[in-house]
Order: structure tokens, then C-alpha cells, then sequence
């Protein structure tokens, strides 16, 4: 099981990288457009944000699931009972934004949105006839309209030795959307679980761009496409000291759209929120 790097530019990139997904549910692409002085940019400015008292002002929303996340109401994974060491930010294009962080992060929604969307239309290039029969729409067509893409930033405080027992950075989980974009985390850490069970690392050069499958991508290709567990590790040693900081755009279609027999995208959303204890 080897994760696929793929030059985003190369004239076989859209078949090699699905291919990647479709036998490890992540790809890897390299000299791909997303600019790195912007992700980088954006590291330094949200972990001075995330070391200030301003984060406060912006306590998440239960409702509309935007803002400001503690470590004291992170996610817990599905089938996990301590918490993850992490605490994050939701930007929508409606939410709320710290002024200071907005144009750079509205950039990089929308540079990273188009790239999700057209290596969503990879996916659809490259799925078997008897697969894509099974779609309820064409996934090109699953986003359109959609305003639940999210962007999510996130920051792993240092370590300090008093964690509870069996809490991680981020235990096994798999994602609950169609796709999502990560650019290389300023540190290591992040891992894959292989048909074979043993746990692998993701090739996180700086400058590439991790891609995995979603859950509802999953559920819709009736696990052609699979949403691999992945999780990010507790570092030791010096690395213990560091944050390390994440920037996931999770590509959502709307809440009508068909899944399968099982769900809509709205439905699937709703349970999964409620499993990972941010919703009630």
C-alpha cells in the first residue's frame, strides 16, 4: 500500500492520483497551485492568534458550527472516549473571521475550493462506469450551491506531560466530507491506517498537498473510493515542545444531496457532528 506523490502537472496526474485514492484513499500532489508563502504566511498568524486571549471572542457556535473551538470542547473521535489535544477554528465565507486574518483566509478558501473542486472532477473522470451508475447525481454537481465547505485551522499545543492517559493530537478518525485539502503541517505526525492494519506516514514534504477521501465520498461510491483512518501522533522529545499547526478544507456538497439509500449529505452530517459530541 504506497501512497501515491503526484506532480500536479504532469500529463497523467488526474489517473495516477486517483488511482492513489482509490487503493489508499489518500494522494499526494506536488508543484500544485496552492502558494506556499500564503500557507505559511497564514501558520504565523493564526498560532499568534491561538496564543492570545481573542480567540475567546469567538466561541464557537453550536448552531452554525463556525468560530472558535477550546481543547475543552474538542472533537472526540468516533469510538474513543478522551478528547482530542487540539483546538481549532471554522471559517465559512459567512461566518465569523477575525479581521486581521480574513483576506488571507478567504484567499486560501478560494484557492483551495477550485483545487478541490477540480480534483473532484478528476475523481469523476476516473470512476468506473459501474461505480459512477450508482451516483444519485454527478459529484461535480453534489457542490454546486453548496456554502458547507469548511476550512478548519488547527493548532496542537505543545505537550505538557499532564494529559490524560490515552489522549492524542488526533486518535484515529476517518473525515466525514467528500474530499479534503492539507497542505504540510509545519511538524509531523500525520499517519494512515493500510489494508493490512499497520499504520504508515503520509509524505508531508513541505509544499506538497495531502488529499484523502471523505466518508459521504465513500458512502457514495458504494466504497470504491475509501475513507482510510488516519490519526496525528503525540510527538516526543523536542518536538513535544512545538505546535504544530493544520489547515484542512473539507469539500462539502449541500444537505439535499443523495448519498445513497441510507442518507443525505444533511443526515450524515447531523450524526456524525452528534457521534464526534460538538452537536447535542
Amino acid at each position: 500500500m504506497e501512497v501515491q506523490v503526484v506532480d500536479y502537472r504532469a500529463p497523467d496526474a488526474a489517473e495516477r492520483f486517483t488511482r492513489s485514492l482509490h487503493e489508499t484513499g489518500f494522494g499526494v500532489l506536488k508543484n500544485h497551485p496552492i502558494p506556499q508563502e500564503l500557507v505559511e504566511r497564514i501558520y504565523k498568524t493564526w498560532l499568534e492568534f491561538f496564543d492570545s486571549d481573542a480567540k475567546h471572542e469567538y466561541a464557537f457556535s453550536k448552531e452554525k458550527q463556525d468560530g472558535y473551538f477550546s481543547t475543552a470542547i474538542s472533537e472526540t473521535a468516533k469510538g474513543f472516549t478522551q478528547k482530542d489535544i487540539k483546538e481549532y477554528f471554522h471559517i465559512y465565507p459567512w461566518g465569523r473571521i477575525p479581521p486581521q486574518l480574513k483576506a488571507d483566509a478567504m484567499d486560501y478558501y478560494a484557492k483551495a475550493n477550485a483545487l478541490a473542486e477540480e480534483l473532484l472532477g478528476w475523481v469523476e473522470r476516473y470512476t468506473p462506469p459501474e461505480i459512477a451508475k450508482s451516483y444519485r447525481e454527478p459529484l461535480s454537481n453534489m457542490i454546486k450551491g453548496s456554502d458547507h465547505t469548511l476550512l478548519r485551522v488547527l493548532r496542537y499545543p505543545p505537550l505538557t506531560g499532564n494529559e490524560p492517559p490515552g489522549a492524542v493530537r488526533a486518535a484515529a478518525h476517518g473525515d466525514i466530507n467528500l474530499l479534503t485539502i492539507l497542505p504540510a503541517a509545519n511538524e509531523p505526525g500525520l499517519q494512515i491506517k493500510g489494508t493490512d492494519n499497520q499504520w504508515r506516514d503520509v509524505p508531508c514534504d513541505f509544499g506538497t498537498l495531502a488529499i484523502n477521501i471523505g466518508d459521504m465520498l465513500q458512502e457514495a461510491s458504494q466504497g470504491y473510493y475509501p475513507s482510510t483512518l488516519h490519526q496525528v501522533l503525540n510527538p516526543t522529545g523536542e518536538g513535544a515542545k512545538r505546535s504544530r499547526v493544520s489547515l484542512p478544507l473539507f469539500l462539502h456538497p449541500r444537505n439535499d444531496v443523495v448519498l445513497s439509500d441510507r442518507y443525505t449529505a444533511g443526515s450524515y452530517l447531523d450524526e456524525r457532528l452528534r457521534e464526534l459530541g460538538v452537536k447535542s
